[in-house]
């Protein structure tokens, strides 16, 4: 996945990507001022908008296309740090940090919050548990998770990004509510609108904590 990962960014080929940010983020989220972890964040203006909100938010992405193109696109001046493991972006104007490098190689101080729109349902399935424990490895006890998942038929067409669905992600986080769907045909990646795709949901949850 690493390599088709940064492939897709490499060429443009990043249907998942929301250049308006996640409307189920704006709607739903409920923290408090304090560190949020984004997983896989891409160049997501959420993470513009989480710094709004107070946050002091860390991001984690593979591609470091993503990560210029994000600084560059919210015209963001950053200093680059080197680390052993994972470069770390900070920026200079809001607090945002930004590492470049495989997420399970990240280690970081225990997070208030979570947000995942586009981590765990482009993890491979057989590696989900994997991307879980790690996850809540970074996070403190009592941590908001705002999740976003897709509901969709893979028999159509596989992934990524992957189906997930409720009885699966309940055996990860059993305090999820779910709290909002819609139908995501029209801005879902091309490639399932071209299989023939009819049908595909957003899910957004949150942690009853």
């Amino acid at each position: 996945m690493d390599e088709n990962w940064i492939e897709r960014w490499e060429t443009g080929r990043t249907g998942w990507h929301e250049a308006r940010g996640n409307a189920g983020l704006k709607s739903h989220w409920r923290a408090q001022a304090g560190t949020v972890l984004v997983p896989f964040c891409g160049k997501t203006p959420d993470l513009v908008w989480l710094a709004q909100q107070g946050h002091n938010v860390t991001g984690i992405e593979l591609a470091e296309v993503a990560v210029r193109q994000f600084f560059a696109e919210q015209e963001l001046a950053f200093t680059r740090e080197k680390g052993a493991a994972l470069d770390c972006y900070r920026c200079s104007d809001l607090p945002i940090m930004l590492y470049c490098g495989d997420y399970f190689d990240f280690n970081g101080a225990a997070f208030d919050a979570l947000y995942d729109r586009g981590a765990l349902v482009a993890v491979d399935p057989l590696r989900r548990a994997d991307y879980v424990e790690h996850t809540n490895r970074l996070l403190r006890p009592a941590a908001e998770i705002l999740l976003i998942t897709l509901e969709y038929d893979q028999d159509v067409v596989p992934g990524p990004p992957f189906a997930l669905l409720p009885d699966e992600l309940a055996t990860y986080w059993n305090d999820l509510e779910r709290l909002e769907e819609k139908d995501d045909f029209d801005t879902c990646p091309p490639k399932f609108r071209e299989a023939g795709l009819t049908d595909i949901k957003e899910v957004v949850w949150r942690s009853q904590r």
